[in-house]
């Protein structure tokens, strides 16, 4: 049996065929934890699980990663409405989450969960050398990609450059 993916640069279906023979590394955006899970978010880890088992099953050997999102502004504002710390929310919703995944079936198949607050300083000093290269910029303490310093920035999506900033920041 042969893996067919949609290629979203190409928008065509193609057949999967992994960069290092049978090793395959999969990362999969996990939970946001500020609140409890819901049928859609479980959609989205049951139909990952299934390519991840089926990939196995094929003899490929699997590193699959799925993230927590722990530190973050949605985090923050439900922290504040519950009058509770926001790490301790966010420790409370991730232990719910990977109960889900558990109630699921799915979680054993996941290597890792990385979380946000453990990669803090990296994500710091990604964020430097951007703003030191002229690639992100600073406004009132926030730190912006300057899209239009990456020609490809739109790619994927074939969205004209301008029409994005409408749904983004304001130029400035």
């Amino acid at each position: 049996m042969v893996l067919k993916v949609h290629n979203t640069l190409t928008r065509s279906l193609e057949t999967f065929e992994p960069r290092h023979d049978k090793k395959v590394q999969m990362f999969v955006c996990g939970q946001t934890v500020q609140d409890n899970a819901h049928m859609g978010h479980a959609k989205t880890y049951v139909q990952f699980d299934i390519i991840v088992r089926w990939l196995r099953h094929e003899g490929y050997d699997v590193t699959y990663a799925q993230n927590i999102t722990d530190v973050d502004d949605k985090i923050i504002n439900k922290a504040k409405e519950r009058g509770i710390d926001p790490l301790t929310l966010s420790k409370e919703q991730a232990q719910r989450f990977l109960e889900d995944l558990d109630a699921l079936g799915v979680r054993k198949n996941v290597n890792i969960f990385p979380k946000t607050s453990e990669y803090i300083p990296q994500m710091i000093k990604q964020i430097q050398t951007l703003i030191e290269k002229g690639y992100a910029y600073v406004v009132d303490g926030d730190v912006y990609f300057d899209v239009e310093k990456f020609e490809d920035y739109t790619k994927l999506s074939r969205m004209p450059i301008d029409e994005l900033k409408k749904h983004r920041i304001e130029p400035d």
